[in-house]
């Protein structure tokens, strides 16, 4: 974060070249917005780390958030994977407690070598479609939502599931102070008859008016892979009033779990 929310165990990249053609791009759009008027509330964008952000756009605001990309490493039997993979993800609001989530993974690249393996590929990754709730609380420093997504089989064939995958995820935020929250998430993903699951923590610091630290840990278990935990954290930056940049690392502290995960992304909110 599978969407990046969603984080499969492997799903690949592009070429070098062509990743950076649509880094500068993406980054040429985020700037475009910098020094736009802020016209309406902006909720929070759900990159970085494991959940997401409880509250839902407004209808007809539209947010955009692309990894440049995220990054995760690994080795198994004496082969060392590396993936890189450019998550995208398009929220719009569709009026009350409710919002729309368009996700996939336009390019991705995979490298395997050791053990005799030298492997290479690249494609895109599988779309997914995602409908997130916010629900009602009476104390106002309290917010949660649920998130369901299904991930469908269109991508790829190296960066694709063989059967659909479900997730369902539930989000809690406390706002403990005025610069410090905390949160929880818990996540379910069913393919076929197995469930793999996710419980994560997060401590959020607000260091300026644009810039937030966070530090996260989280508890994976597959039933293919068994158990894993990862811990980690990272930076926040507010650019402008709609438009976050955000940087992050997690390493695995035991079990089955990528050794490394990265992320740098970009988030642009279209509110009117």
């Amino acid at each position: 974060m599978d969407f990046s929310r969603y984080r499969v165990a492997y799903r690949p990249h592009l070429p070098h070249t062509h990743r950076h053609r649509v880094a500068r791009a993406t980054l040429a759009l985020a700037c475009a917005f910098v020094a736009c008027p802020v016209l309406a509330d902006n909720p929070g964008y759900d990159r970085p780390g494991y959940g997401f952000a409880p509250a839902v756009l407004a209808a007809g605001d539209v947010t955009f958030e692309q990894g440049l990309p995220d990054w995760s490493r690994d080795h198994d039997g004496g082969v060392s994977s590396s993936l890189y993979a450019a998550d995208s993800l398009l929220r719009i609001g569709i009026g009350g407690p409710l919002e729309l989530q368009l996700g996939s993974t336009p390019w991705n690249s995979l490298r395997q070598s050791g053990a005799g393996v030298n492997h290479r590929s690249s494609g895109r990754g599988s779309s997914n479609l995602g409908l997130k709730l916010a629900l009602p609380s009476s104390n106002k420093d309290f917010s949660w939502g649920l998130l369901g997504n299904v991930e469908f089989t269109d991508g790829a064939k190296d960066f694709r599931n063989d059967q659909r995958q479900y997730l369902l995820g539930a989000q809690f935020n406390w706002q403990a102070s005025e610069r410090h929250s905390l949160g929880a998430y818990l996540e379910d993903v069913r393919a076929g008859h197995t469930d793999s699951t996710t419980v994560a923590f997060s401590d959020n610091v607000t260091l300026s008016k644009t810039l937030v630290a966070y530090v996260e840990t989280a508890l994976l278990h597959s039933p293919d892979q068994g158990h894993g935990t990862v811990a980690g954290g990272g930076l926040t930056w507010m650019a402008s009033p709609r438009v976050q940049l955000d940087a992050g690392l997690d390493h695995r502290l035991s079990g089955n779990a990528s050794e490394w995960q990265t992320n740098l992304g970009v988030s642009v909110y279209f509110g009117r």
